[in-house]
């Protein structure tokens, strides 16, 4: 069965009348004897939309029950039985009500559609999906239901039902549209004229787009090769040269003057790759002609002027612009010109502007063959051959009669010879010269330019051609050898790249002097900005050379993107390595937010590590804090409580109580003062040189003094520390290891000299703990074994090490002999060097933009 057809009445705002418009599309069906039936259609209480569904079949509607409410949906099922020829469905973004047989109302007529039934709906621009955002910021009201802009393009018709915001506002104003309750809140809002306005110019184009398209697919099935002025497109033919300006200025005036021109820029480049565009000056002009709201095109084609003309026929250009040739009078002997030929091939549905410059007639380089490239020295070994090797070879030959035969290959084979030493242009001069030679020495009457025999006149062109094809040979040998080596050096460094992208290797910096290193160039930085308005700044830099501030400034810019570019100093670089070029600068703008995402992932490590810790607090001080201010409440409450007289013993113990239980606190907040510090990064080491043996002790006054046993020399080397913070390491670590000793066994605190490291030794005799256990206990609110509650938040150890860290020592644990534990606190001596950061640890944002 073939599939129905689907016409839409497209409005540019609701009650511009698309329902209308469909009954009496219908009716005027129904009059020419269509089978027509209305599947749903909702007239909203409109007086003249109601009378239109007189005379019309109407199928019946499917009660739906939805929270408490009957609602009636189209039944797609009595639909089909009746199989209409037509089918009229009104509101094609509708959402059914759930448990319809579709969700959306389009889904119901793509099954009508699939049945053969044709179908006519309706629809406003304000529900096609792509515009939601669009119509959100004009009109300040999200769509909520909306289709597919695909479904709307598929439609066989589309009408556009419009009106005039006035004529719409006065309809509205009428009753209409809405209840009289609802006209001046839809006029003071939804129906302003310019938001009526607005939408308005989304369906004239959105509809003008569609019969672009339709336009499109007709020239194609039909074949029409001829240019239809239905639309102004101007195609600008730059040739990367500095009047590509004056021109896309001058075709963004003309496009000014017809409603809905457009501009399309188009560079021409050679298949070959040898062009002398300026890469620099064409990414301007590009810029330029996108600000101007026009398009740049970049075409490969070795004929410039039919490529051109192809391109403005295939986007049915009507206007070409041109610039005047800066050929110079003498370059004429070479050809018409590009603008000659294209003027002169356009026919009469294309209209060529030749628009004068102030680059006119000063003089434009042709393209030279480059692709040999043998060297310097080979060309003029070359050309010495070329011309030497004739002359000696005559000189030689006059002493011996060989035959004229002889004669020409020996000449023959000199020519050979300078192609392949120097390639076309010395084994040319070889032929000439040569050709001379045997004319005059050689061939009757001898000693004179001429030629008696006929026969001798054939050899010598003979001898003339296969001289010139043979060079010919050679060079074309040479070029593709050259060729070879090239897509050879490209393929080497595009599997470089793709290795890198894979193993998601290779930092920017290293990447950028890869860059430097393989294009022989002084520096290699990546630039970026925020936005147009905002200035460049370096993301990256290798190499020398002064800094860059913009890409202008750079010998070789290559853009990636709107607001990034890679640029190079240290020469111009040919055309056909920006290929090469681009594939680079794709690959460090990959590293770049490769290395910024990692940054932001160890930020959000780092936050998440922050927020643990909080959480861990919060739990910690609901009862480490609780337990001691219980403690010095109810001690307080008993001192100042009348009906209690205390005895002087009873007094002095609660206060023992306030003061122990002062004390913990005081040391509880502290230790948590001394995390947070270490977390936010803010403390900062006062590292001067002083003795082990002047810190250590006062570490010990927080711990009963027949605790600990101090074993320090007084002729351990000074250390580099901040004093403070080693006191504070110290500390925690001696209280710690008190607290885990059995009773009686004291804690060995010593200190010892170990090449340019000094390390302090706090042995405990305590259960230990085992090795999978020894870095966790460092973290913090840790707490190992069955420690008891008041025995702290665990918060100790972790606060040690972090004041270790920060004066450049560490802190392990290690096995005591014969059970317990010890915690080695290694030290810098003073005077020895400090160890490097690992690579990437200093590598802030800050430090890299002082490097560019």
């Amino acid at each position: 069965m073939a599939r129905g057809k689907l016409r839409i009445y497209l409005g540019a705002a609701p009650g511009v009348g698309k329902t209308y418009a469909m009954l009496s599309e219908a009716h005027r069906r129904v009059e020419r004897g269509t089978d027509c039936v209305v599947a749903y259609v909702e007239h909203y209480g409109r007086p003249r939309t109601e009378v239109m569904l007189h005379g019309l079949e109407q199928t019946p509607r499917r009660e739906l029950q939805y929270r408490g409410a009957t609602f009636g949906e189209m039944d797609v099922d009595a639909v089909l039985r009746r199989s209409p020829a037509v089918a009229l469905v009104d509101e094609l973004a509708h959402t059914n009500v759930p448990g319809s047989r579709n969700a959306k109302r389009w889904q119901d007529v793509e099954e009508l559609l699939a049945a053969g039934i044709d179908v006519i709906s309706t629809v406003n621009i304000q529900h096609l999906e792509s515009l939601g955002d669009v119509v959100e910021s004009i009109t300040g009201v999200r769509q909520r239901e909306t289709v597919p802009d695909e479904v709307v393009r598929r439609a066989d018709q589309i009408e556009l039902v419009d009106m005039s915001p006035e004529a719409l506002r006065r309809r509205m104003a009428h009753g209409n549209i809405y209840k009289p309750d609802k006209v001046d809140a839809a006029l003071s809002n939804y129906f302003r004229p310019g938001n009526l306005t607005a939408l308005r110019e989304l369906a004239l184009l959105w509809v003008a787009d569609r019969v672009d398209e339709y336009l499109n697919e007709y020239r194609t099935e039909h074949q029409v090769s001829t240019i239809w002025g239905s639309r102004e497109r101007i195609v600008v033919g730059l040739t990367g040269g500095p009047e590509g300006r004056t021109l896309i200025r001058r075709a963004a005036r003309l496009a000014e003057k017809g409603a809905g021109g457009e501009v399309m820029a188009v560079y021409i480049a050679r298949s070959d790759g040898l062009t002398s565009a300026s890469p620099k000056e064409l990414a301007v002009q590009r810029t330029l002609v996108e600000d101007l709201g026009g398009t740049f095109h970049h075409v490969v084609g070795d004929d410039i002027p039919a490529a051109l003309l192809d391109f403005a026929r295939g986007v049915n250009a009507t206007q070409i612009v041109l610039g005047s040739s800066r050929r110079k009078a003498w370059q004429y002997v070479f050809g018409p010109g590009v603008g000659a030929t294209v003027a002169r091939e356009s026919g009469p549905d294309l209209d060529v502007h030749i628009v004068t410059h102030e680059e006119v007639a000063k003089g434009r380089g042709l393209p030279v063959a480059r692709g040999a490239r043998l060297g310097r020295a080979r060309i003029i070994w070359g050309w010495l051959v070329g011309l030497a090797g004739p002359a000696i070879l005559a000189v030689l030959l006059n002493t011996v009669d060989l035959g004229l035969a002889n004669d020409m290959l020996l000449f023959l084979a000199v020519t050979v010879a300078a192609a392949l030493v120097g390639g076309l242009l010395p084994a040319l001069a070889s032929a000439a010269f040569g050709s001379l030679l045997l004319n005059y020495f050689y061939t009757p009457p001898l000693h004179r330019l001429t030629i008696a025999d006929p026969r001798n006149i054939v050899a010598i062109a003979i001898f003339f051609g296969v001289a010139v094809s043979v060079a010919s040979v050679v060079d074309l040998a040479a070029r593709r050898t050259h060729q070879a080596a090239r897509l050879r050096a490209e393929s080497e460094i595009l599997s470089f790249l793709a290795g890198n992208v894979l193993r998601g290797e290779t930092g920017l910096e290293e990447l950028l002097e890869r860059v430097r290193e393989t294009f022989a160039m002084e520096s290699a930085a990546l630039l970026e900005r925020a936005s147009d308005v905002e200035p460049w700044t370096c993301a990256g830099r290798a190499g020398f050379g002064p800094s860059l501030e913009r890409p202008e400034d750079a010998d070789v810019d290559m853009p990636i993107g709107d607001h990034m570019a890679l640029a190079l100093t240290g020469r111009v670089l040919p055309a056909e390595d920006r290929r090469v070029l681009a594939a680079f600068a794709a690959q460090a703008a990959v590293v770049l937010d490769r290395r910024r995402l990692q940054e932001e992932a160890d930020q959000a490590r780092t936050l998440a590590e922050g927020n643990r810790i909080r959480t861990a607090l919060l739990a910690a001080v609901s009862h480490d804090l609780r337990t001691p201010l219980a403690a010095i409440k109810a001690a307080v409450s008993s001192l100042r409580s009348d009906d209690v007289a205390w005895s002087e013993e009873d007094q002095a113990e609660l206060l023992e109580g306030i003061e122990e239980g002062a004390d913990r606190l005081d040391h509880l907040v502290g230790n948590l003062l001394d995390m947070s510090r270490l977390q936010t990064g803010t403390v900062t080491p006062l590292i001067r040189e002083i003795d082990v043996d002047e810190v250590v002790p006062m570490a010990l006054g927080g711990v009963p003094e027949d605790s600990v046993d101090l074993d320090v020399p007084e002729t351990l080397p000074m250390v580099a520390v901040d004093p403070g913070l080693l006191e504070r390491s110290v500390a925690n670590l001696v209280e710690n290891a008190v607290k885990y000793s059995p009773p009686g066994q004291r804690v060995l605190v010593s200190a010892s000299a170990l090449v340019d490291r000094v390390e302090v030794r706090v042995v405990d005799r305590g259960p230990g703990v085992p090795d999978e256990a020894k870095d966790r206990i460092f973290e913090p609110f840790q707490r190992y074994g069955d420690a008891p509650r008041g025995a702290g938040v665990g918060l100790g150890l972790a606060v040690a090490r972090g004041f270790a860290e920060a004066i450049g020592g560490t802190l392990n644990a290690e096995d005591t002999p014969g059970g317990g534990l010890t915690m080695v606190l290694s030290l810098r001596a003073a005077g020895s060097r400090p160890e490097p950061l690992p690579l990437g640890k200093a590598g802030t944002e800050q430090e890299r933009q002082t490097l560019c």
